[in-house]
């Protein structure tokens, strides 16, 4: 149950207390007027001590950025290594599922649903509810709940063949940031070249690095894919993104109560276009010019990130990867994130009522117009098609 219409928010937020999410949240706090938010550290939940109180408002951000949270959730000291996902997600998914008992007990308004949680951790998940839902999202052979099993690169290059995709992207299940993705191209028998951030090292692990590589032998490429499949992996087609500048561009769309409210245009040589992995920004004005001239149309590409993050309807906030085809004509949904918010300095698009505000000041403005009653979000097996 929200707070009453015309009642401030008493916030709370479940994170890592001096991470620089939580600081920027707090500032958008003190710059709304409002008390600062309660904090609840990850620590202490994982520790199951979790607590809330009728009325108060609960945001849970992004478990990351701490190492003991890590070792918590991922069962090892060493953040570089990309093994262990699958643990990471039932180990957090479990946590999100406890502060929402406990929301609910309490009679505290939850603005991250574990539920929702849960799917978008996954992007097999999360591709079959968009999919379903007829938005445009990558061909893929493992969306959905009913997906095969991928046990390695055996079973990868098989699925990739039967689907007619000679170029795919293969991802962990349950990664961000681009952790074990890779970008795989094939032309025929012991053909294989896959373009990636992980680095194999001599004993066959795998570890992040801020270095795109390319390998091109298929014992490489299959020695990093059976590794990675224990903790479940996505295939979905690598659609040619439009080019800005000589450089391969996507957007980032933040979406918040419904409306999209910042963007952000990530160029990169690589096709994977995150930032840390030295992606940079592009002049969003420039791209919204070239997205009207295409006859796209800006608020087309808007509308679309606005009807994913509807398919999760008890999250205040998403960020959304759009992929536009080249010439700006056609948009595909690539992931929904729910941390995806994190992007310093950008303020709000105009005409989106976020002008002037960050991320965190848009979702604290949107906190005030919440309504006494919110329609609980559905569970899992609620869902269509799940």
């Amino acid at each position: 149950m929200a707070a009453a219409p015309g009642r401030e928010p008493r916030l709370v937020v479940v994170g890592n207390p001096h991470n620089r999410r939580v600081t920027l949240f707090q500032d958008a706090v003190r710059a709304a007027g409002l008390p600062p938010a309660r904090e609840v550290a990850w620590r202490e939940v994982l520790g199951g001590r979790v607590g809330f109180e009728a009325g108060e408002t609960v945001r849970i951000d992004s478990p990351g950025e701490d190492p003991e949270v890590y070792r918590l959730l991922h069962g090892t000291d060493d953040p570089t290594r990309v093994e262990g996902s699958a643990r990471w997600y039932v180990r957090f998914t479990a946590a999100a599922q406890t502060l929402g008992r406990a929301a609910n007990t309490a009679g505290a308004d939850l603005l991250d649903s574990s539920d929702d949680l849960a799917v978008l951790f996954d992007k097999r998940l999360c591709h079959g509810v968009l999919e379903r839902a007829g938005i445009a999202v990558p061909a893929s052979p493992t969306s959905g709940p009913d997906a095969p099993d991928v046990s390695g690169w055996a079973d990868v290059r098989a699925l990739m063949t039967g689907a007619g995709l000679r170029r795919a992207f293969v991802k962990i299940a349950h990664g961000s940031s681009a952790s074990g993705v890779l970008a795989v191209e094939t032309a025929g028998p012991g053909r294989v070249r896959a373009t990636t951030s992980v680095e194999l090292d001599g004993a066959g692990r795998l570890y992040n690095s801020l270095r795109v590589r390319r390998y091109t032998s298929e014992r490489e490429v299959a020695a990093i894919i059976d590794t990675l499949a224990p903790d479940g992996l996505h295939i979905e087609q690598w659609v040619p993104k439009v080019r800005w500048n000589g450089r391969s561009a996507d957007l980032r769309v933040v979406v918040v109560a419904g409306r999209a409210t910042h963007a952000v245009v990530r160029t990169s040589a690589s096709p994977m276009t995150n930032l840390h992995l030295g992606g940079t920004r592009a002049d969003l004005d420039a791209v919204r010019a070239a997205v009207e001239a295409s006859g796209g149309g800006w608020a087309t590409a808007l509308a679309v990130c606005e009807e994913a993050a509807d398919r999760f309807p008890g999250t205040h906030c998403v960020g959304v990867d759009l992929l536009a085809a080249p010439g700006w004509r056609r948009f595909t949904v690539c992931e929904v994130n729910a941390f995806g918010d994190l992007l310093p300095g950008l303020t709000g698009l105009p005409g989106s009522g976020a002008e002037g505000r960050d991320t965190y000041g848009a979702q604290v403005a949107a906190l005030r117009g919440r309504t006494a009653t919110r329609t609980p979000s559905r569970t899992m097996n609620d869902r269509e098609g799940l």
